[in-house]
């Protein structure tokens, strides 16, 4: 018998809080490291829902137990939210407050799946989805994608990957590792053949506030109404306000998904921090003027790095859509050396650029990509210009 049980062993640490923690832990040290590994605005919170938090620390009520499902009213403002922002009209019992939207993302798993249901998963996907549908039981079914397809997904890569056993496809737009955005159009398609399929969605909205150019967000609820029996949506405040060490998140979905979800949480967590709560009431229920400052300001920055990435030769970058990260390929620069050195993939160029120029960012393998790289653009313009250019010089030589 091991000591550690062989479903929590088999866990692999999140690759992008790895990469963060050692770029700080360097920092510390003394090294001048510049960090795109962190999904994590570099904005504070606004103001007025600091405030909120700062009043509700003075309030009793909140420093007792409170429902494990959420506050009432939180709920409620989030299922205005949810239709205010995405059209998608729901009920506030349709609503579960989770600890974060990670938290979100594995009770959903965790209230869908039984063990050998199959999840259809794009790829390029955020590291914590394949861990949590596999704690859950299920098994995650990859469907690649590339910069070529602008890493979207085709109903006929869907059709052509299910099985008697999927269940879930998993669905992001805007995308968390890649920028992609869906249309409208392709939204719609693909959640007519999910709802022709029987296949339910677990889609993925938080950083449905950050698009750029011509690109639209679609909540597939609402493109396809039939779905909504059928779908969960999840979705947080880290994001769009700011507020990523708030850990306030949600599950939007059918009465009796957000039960079973409910009564996960009560045995697991019981209620999010009450604080936390009436901060993202405040967050959820204003307007979105301080989010259109932040959204304006990664516009700019993702223009900057997509254009200082594809000047390095044996780069490719696309240009993101959404969310605020950079997704190039670089498998130009595998094989060539480097400071004296030869990386033969993602991963050990990551470490090479780290040691050798003190950048870090996310190798594709964390997300099912290897030979892309991942770089978050939430980081002031200065570092941002500082890191790219420092990469530059190290592959000019």
């Amino acid at each position: 018998m091991g000591r550690i049980s062989q479903r929590i062993a088999a866990v692999t640490e999140s690759a992008t809080l790895a990469i963060d923690a050692k770029a700080k832990a360097l920092k510390a040290s003394g090294e001048d490291v510049i960090g795109f590994g962190a999904g994590e605005p570099d904005f504070p919170t606004p103001g007025h829902i600091v405030d909120a938090a700062v009043a509700a620390c003075l309030d009793p009520k909140n420093h007792k137990y409170t429902p494990a499902g959420g506050l009432p009213e939180l709920k409620a403002a989030v299922a205005a939210k949810t239709k205010r922002d995405s059209g998608f009209e729901v009920s506030a019992s349709q609503v579960l407050i989770t600890n974060g939207g990670k938290q979100a993302v594995e009770e959903a798993f965790a209230a869908l799946l039984d063990p050998g249901d199959e999840v259809l998963m794009p790829a390029p996907y955020w590291t914590t989805y394949p861990e949590s549908i596999r704690l859950a039981g299920g098994v995650p079914v990859e469907v690649p994608t590339s910069w070529q397809s602008g890493f979207k997904v085709t109903v006929e890569q869907l059709e052509s990957a299910r099985t008697a056993r999927t269940k879930v496809l998993l669905f992001v737009s805007p995308s968390n590792p890649t920028g992609a955005v869906y249309s409208p159009e392709e939204v719609e398609r693909i959640g007519r053949w999910a709802l022709d399929s029987g296949v339910w969605v677990l889609t993925d909205e938080i950083y449905e506030h950050l698009v750029y150019g011509d690109s639209v967000f679609a909540s597939m609820p609402v493109a396809v109404p039939g779905l909504a029996d059928t779908c969960v949506v999840v979705n947080g405040v880290a994001k769009t306000y700011a507020m990523t060490g708030w850990r306030v998140g949600w599950i939007v979905g059918p009465p009796d998904v957000v039960a079973a979800a409910t009564n996960l949480q009560s045995h697991a967590t019981s209620n999010v921090c009450n604080i936390a709560q009436r901060a993202a009431l405040a967050a959820v229920s204003g307007d979105l003027s301080a989010v259109e400052e932040m959204r304006a300001v990664y516009d700019r920055r993702r223009r900057t790095i997509t254009a200082m990435l594809n000047e390095i030769p044996g780069v490719t970058c696309p240009e993101p859509e959404g969310a605020f990260y950079a997704f190039p390929s670089v498998e130009g620069l595998l094989g060539m050396p480097i400071a004296g050195r030869i990386a033969s993939s993602s991963l050990e160029l990551a470490a090479l650029v780290l040691d050798e120029a003190k950048v870090a960012f996310v190798p594709g393998e964390a997300f099912g990509a290897p030979g892309y790289a991942r770089f978050s653009y939430a980081l002031a313009d200065s570092a941002l210009e500082e890191g790219i250019s420092r990469i530059a010089k190290l592959v000019a030589g």
